[in-house]
């Protein structure tokens, strides 16, 4: 991961995976790519999910990422 997209989301009435969606779009907008990582607070996952995928984006949880906000990134392997 060279940088990435810091978005914030805290409205309620949107479920993760859309809040991850729009993060998605805008990183795209921005950067002209597509990004497929997307690191957040493990208080937004499922107590019994690690990860989740929304399209083509993973989700990982990430303790360094404050809640509510949404870390979009592009990662190589």
């Amino acid at each position: 991961m060279t940088g990435g997209l810091l978005w914030f989301d805290d409205n309620p009435m949107r479920k993760v995976e859309e809040k991850v969606q729009r993060a998605a779009a805008r990183y795209q907008q921005k950067f002209g790519s597509r990004p497929n990582v997307c690191y957040v607070h493990p208080s937004l996952l499922d107590g019994n999910r690690r990860t989740l995928r929304v399209g083509e984006v993973e989700v990982r949880p990430s303790r360094t990422v404050l809640p509510y906000h949404f870390l979009v990134t592009e990662v190589r392997d």
